[in-house]
């Protein structure tokens, strides 16, 4: 494909190369329809002169992957979920101190959810597909010889086109696939959707009460209170949205491509055998180990999506109580967040980043804690603002942060730490004395 593409031949359709191998090889579907739309999306690639990705093609190919399988919201579906929305915010104003959201929650069909949650993707994926794409053609201009290399650089931006296209039609797969999977805007835990707005997805939501013993108006109402909770925290932690998106988007950043695992590949690559370069693309085998920072980044977005997850049980919990089978949707639950699914995890190798809680049961014990030690509001409270939110180390003890919160419901003034106790000396005019200057008048 190289060789035609840098001699000007390549036309969609030449002889050396296999249009089913190249979808195998990029994980796309391999039927007539598909290869065709991959053909004609690279040919699209190939005239195009811009340095960015055309992200709409990730769009389109999500709407594709869901259009067969899609159903309507029905009118009964929205009469029985109107109800479920209606009690889920009764029940949630008895248990915590969190104020209504001012949108509306809705009905969403898996499309629509393509659809409204496409921009945060594209947001995440863009510094990989960006990496991808200066990667390659800086190891295709190290391979090459040096006569061929003026060529190549003439063909750069078709290359990075080409790759462009290839990593978006990925990610709109994947995408597709996980509208197939959730069951609500905030199930992955991050804010997909706009500010304020909860949704659901009935079709999702049906199929996964099939799994459970459980009547389907419990199941309906159960995840109604966990939508409506996940959207109140981020209208009253209003800086929260922006912050866990900033913590994403700051450690995709960071994520690169490494070139000598690329190289690797493409020299021993056998063009009959296209799984062996699909096994690459999906198992992150290209994105090198992470950095220090990046561990630490990742380290504190994990402890923030277990708190925001463990916050949604314990009050979906307390605020369910009636519900006979509310244990068993609890249960069902857990373990989905826990495990991922298939596309969470194509997600996961495709950008590097996992959106699981893996600290989920400890924050939900923390928070349960802080409710039985203080009582909703004062953990609530605790929402207010970052620097005051629980860290790593009170999901490791959590009975340090109950003793604060406790003391601090009591009136009781903190012992000062060693940043206090230096800047109250600081401000007594204790701080070490400054040398006098020569050339400065005494007093």
């Amino acid at each position: 494909m190289l060789r035609d593409l840098l001699s000007g031949n390549f036309s969609g359709d030449a002889a050396s190369i296999d249009p089913a191998q190249l979808a195998g090889a990029a994980g796309l579907p391999n039927d007539p329809a598909s290869i065709a739309a991959l053909m004609s999306q690279l040919r699209g690639a190939m005239s195009n002169t811009g340095d960015g990705i055309n992200w709409d093609l990730a769009l389109r190919r999500a709407e594709e992957k869901v259009a067969a399988s899609q159903e309507q919201v029905t009118p009964e579906q929205r009469a029985q979920f109107d109800q479920a929305f209606n009690i889920a915010a009764l029940w949630l104003d008895e248990v915590i101190a969190v104020s209504e959201i001012t949108v509306p929650p809705t009905l969403i069909t898996r499309r629509q959810w393509v659809m409204q949650t496409m921009p945060v993707w594209t947001q995440l994926a863009e510094p990989v597909a960006t990496s991808i794409a200066d990667t390659l053609t800086t190891a295709l201009g190290d391979q090459l010889p040096e006569e061929m290399r003026a060529m190549l650089a003439q063909a750069t931006p078709m290359m990075r086109s080409l790759s462009g296209t290839l990593f978006a039609m990925q990610l709109g797969e994947v995408v597709g696939e996980l509208a197939t999977e959730v069951i609500s805007g905030g199930d992955i835990g991050i804010p997909l959707l706009a500010e304020q707005q909860a949704a659901l997805l009935p079709q999702n939501v049906m199929e996964f009460g099939d799994d459970l013993d459980v009547s389907v108006d419990q199941v309906q109402i159960y995840l109604a209170v966990r939508e409506l909770a996940h959207a109140r925290l981020f209208r009253h932690a209003r800086w929260l949205r922006l912050h866990l998106i900033s913590a994403i988007t700051s450690f995709a950043q960071g994520i690169s491509v490494d070139a000598s695992k690329l190289e690797e590949l493409a020299s021993g690559f056998d063009p009959s055998n296209p799984e062996e370069l699909r096994q690459a693309m999906v198992d992150g085998s290209l994105i090198p180990p992470k950095s220090e920072a990046q561990l630490a980044a990742l380290a504190q977005l994990e402890t923030m999506l277990a708190l925001i997850e463990g916050w949604v049980t314990v009050v979906t919990s307390e605020a369910t109580h009636r519900l006979p089978g509310s244990v068993s949707i609890a249960e069902m639950v857990r373990r989905r967040r826990a495990a991922g699914g298939p596309a969470e995890s194509a997600f996961a190798t495709l950008v590097g980043l996992e959106l699981r809680p893996r600290r989920q049961r400890d924050a939900a014990a923390m928070w349960q804690a802080v409710t039985d030690a203080v009582g909703n509001d004062a953990r609530d409270a605790l929402w207010a603002h970052p620097d005051i939110l629980p860290t790593a180390a009170d999901l490791d003890d959590p009975q340090a942060l109950v003793a604060r919160v406790v003391a601090k419901a009591a009136g009781v003034e903190p012992e000062p730490d060693e940043v206090d106790q230096a800047l109250e000396a600081l401000l007594r005019g204790d701080g070490p004395e400054r040398p006098q200057d020569p050339n400065e008048p005494s007093a």
